[in-house]
């Protein structure tokens, strides 16, 4: 049975787009949370970011600076409590 996976990014983005396409591997269903920062650009993070809008991830920020769909942490924290799986990065 596919499980629901919430990967928060915060620290290490680089680190956490990569788990999330690795997570992707499985039948699970993965969803991005990237909080409070802006999202870096670079040859470490584009192509998995890009990867992840390939295989519909839902990529949600609360961040207005990112272009992921918007929301607060009030919401993502109500999101996160239907999760099978929450990994911090």
């Amino acid at each position: 049975m596919a499980k629901k996976v919430a990967v928060l990014i915060k620290d290490n983005q680089v680190e956490g787009f990569r788990m999330a396409v690795g997570l992707t591997l499985a039948d699970d269903e993965v969803n991005v949370f990237l909080l409070d920062k802006k999202l870096e650009s670079g040859e470490s993070i584009d192509p998995n970011v890009e990867m992840l809008g390939d295989l519909d991830v839902k990529i949600f920020s609360n961040n207005p600076e990112n272009k992921f769909e918007q929301k607060t942490n009030e919401e993502i924290a109500r999101a996160l409590t239907g999760y099978d799986a929450v990994i911090p990065y």
